[in-house]
């Protein structure tokens, strides 16, 4: 077993958006603030991170996470790498390097946004980072095993997950048949979905239904989402059986 943490469910800019006076940005329900998109996966063993956004430090803060082993990320863009240097605190605390899962694509981003990181001069304090590839083959760490799902971002590659019975698509607005057969029988389905009106890289939510019923898991969670997606609540209870909006903080025990 494992618990599903989400750190955050918003878009790259976040929710409140900085000087947004709409229902959602003002509004006083707790679910309505949305960090940005980030997932925690915890066993009795093993400590993992799903991207390391600008909100990486504070998430890590709120959750309590006492240790990380890994960080696995779906993408090089910024609001889902920009808080790596933050990893520096287990690296003290734990007295070890953190394994970064990475695409050839982000691994290029992170060796340019965090040269200092790796251009071999051992600066006190920077982050030790060790980067693992992700090559499209299913890998483990400690007892959580990762199958990578391929999907597209526009024109960019990105990598979802299937741990178990879970699986998570963020920044998605396409996913080949033969993808989609990998996502096939899981459980609990979380999808991107960022607003009604049509996005150049992004599932509308009316777009990530459909393609959830088309897996047809027991449980879809929507995430990513911006403040024109409308107020948490009423989204709900909109939401046809089975489908929820996700929410910061919001925990799932799955199956891996």
């Amino acid at each position: 077993m494992a618990t599903i943490t989400f750190l955050g469910t918003g878009t790259s800019q976040g929710v409140p958006f900085i000087g947004c006076k709409c229902n959602v940005c003002t509004s006083p329900d707790t679910r309505d603030n949305r960090l940005r998109a980030s997932i925690w996966v915890k066993t009795e063993n093993t400590s993992i991170v799903i991207d390391t956004g600008p909100d990486f430090r504070y998430q890590m803060l709120r959750a309590q996470v006492p240790t990380l082993d890994a960080v696995v990320f779906t993408h090089g863009h910024k609001d889902h790498v920009a808080g790596l240097d933050d990893v520096r605190a287990f690296n003290y605390w734990q007295n070890s390097g953190i394994d970064l899962y990475a695409d050839k694509y982000t691994e290029e981003v992170l060796r340019r946004e965090f040269q200092y990181a790796f251009n071999g001069v051992q600066y006190p304090g920077i982050p030790v980072l060790n980067i693992i590839p992700i090559t499209g083959e299913p890998f483990t760490i400690g007892d959580v095993t990762f199958q990578p799902i391929h999907v597209m971002h526009y024109k960019l590659p990105v990598y979802g997950f299937r741990i178990g019975n879970f699986s998570y698509i963020t920044d998605a607005n396409y996913i080949a048949p033969e993808e989609i057969e990998k996502l096939k029988g899981t459980e609990i389905l979380v999808l991107n979905a960022l607003r009604h009106e049509p996005h150049v890289s992004h599932f509308t939510l009316s777009e990530a239904i459909e393609l959830a019923k088309e897996i047809g898991a027991a449980k879809t969670y929507f995430t990513h989402a911006s403040h024109q997606l409308g107020l948490h609540a009423t989204l709900e209870a909109d939401l046809p059986a089975g489908m929820f909006m996700a929410y910061d903080g919001l925990h799932i025990d799955i199956k891996i």
